[in-house]
């Protein structure tokens, strides 16, 4: 059955990966991608399938809501996979408000969009809702999330997350809306914003600058590489169940100076440096207030009823991730110094 599919947060790091993942697997499909275009919007990360007949990029804000349904009209969407929200846990603890107005007021701006353009006929259209691990608190040294754990975000990304989760769940029961939610944990891999942890240090790396590590690096995080969450995506876009929850998670524990270290001799041995080189950056710096202590996921739920399971293995993962930093020098350039905006302006200007 062709989809008409309209993907929010298209152009960042998870996005970017389903986006081409969607357009390349599915010629039968029009993918619609909608993204504003902040800080870790980047359209060189849909290079390769821009010129797509299958594919168009609209800029935009999904709280706009007459925008968002003029965009759903005239393209005739079916379908919405919802991943555009603001995402880094340090940014969110400098200015909160602006993760409720975007992942709160955003998602709900998109639900209440989708169910005017959709009122007449819910059959066969469907709302995803890309949620995080994160909305469930923090875990001890042992257990696992699972989708019935209870909510309880400890910072004010996650508590943005844990509300859209609500409204999207809200809807789904009040109205009878079509609508699933998965959250998934950790990922990493090619074209994530050189912020967060793994980029950050493959960054560092190359330019010698210290490896920033809080506390003492006891921090456990379950990683998934970002391909797997766009194969876990696609699954359960159209084999999930309206109105459930899925856990998307890797069963690859690991404490945050563990994953350093590791990442150190990865480095040490692509850059052919004698081993221990890179660990000497590694700096301690104070905890990030309110740091959860540990996540983990258990995504038995989606491999019993889907049929998903990850397909790659972390050392393996994170070898690819190194030598796709390594092999897109200009690509990492460009996000640490802003010159990717200007891509947006050379393709986009005119049109």
């Amino acid at each position: 059955m062709k989809r008409r599919i309209l993907i929010t947060g298209g152009a960042g790091f998870i996005g970017s990966h389903v986006v081409r993942r969607f357009v390349k697997n599915y010629p039968a499909y029009k993918i619609v991608n909608l993204d504003k275009l902040t800080y870790a919007g980047n359209l060189e990360n849909l290079s390769e399938v821009e010129g797509s007949p299958n594919y168009s990029f609209v800029k935009g804000d999904v709280l706009d809501g007459a925008f968002v349904k003029s965009v759903m009209v005239n393209e005739g969407i079916d379908s919405i996979i919802h991943l555009a929200a603001e995402s880094h846990v340090d940014r969110s603890l400098e200015t909160p408000a602006d993760f409720a107005v975007t992942n709160v007021v955003g998602t709900l701006t998109l639900l209440h969009s989708a169910r005017e353009v959709w009122k007449s006929a819910l059959d066969g259209k469907l709302f995803y809702h890309i949620s995080t691990d994160e909305v469930y608190g923090s875990l001890g040294a042992t257990g696992l999330f699972t989708e019935e754990s209870p909510m309880d975000p400890r910072s004010p990304y996650s508590a943005s997350k844990a509300g859209s989760d609500h409204f999207v769940s809200a809807f789904s029961h009040s109205y009878g809306f079509p609508a699933i939610i998965s959250r998934c944990s950790n990922n990493y891999g090619p074209n994530h914003f050189p912020e967060k942890l793994i980029p950050l240090m493959i960054h560092n790396i190359i330019q010698g600058k210290p490896l920033p590590v809080y506390g003492k690096g006891e921090n456990v995080r379950d990683w998934l590489y970002v391909e797997d969450h766009a194969s876990a995506i696609d699954t359960i876009f159209h084999s999930g169940r309206p109105g459930e929850v899925y856990n998307i998670g890797g069963n690859n524990e690991w404490k945050n100076i563990d994953l350093v270290h590791l990442l150190c001799q990865v480095m040490d041995q692509k850059m052919k440096r004698t081993p221990g080189t890179a660990e000497q950056l590694i700096t301690f710096v104070k905890d990030r207030p309110g740091h959860d202590l540990r996540y983990a996921i258990d995504s038995s739920k989606l491999k019993r009823e889907l049929g998903w399971s990850p397909s790659v293995d972390f050392p393996t993962g994170l070898k690819k991730t190194v030598n796709w930093y390594f092999d897109n020098k200009e690509w990492l350039e460009h996000v640490t110094s802003g010159a990717y905006r200007q891509y947006y302006d050379r393709m986009y200007s005119n049109r």
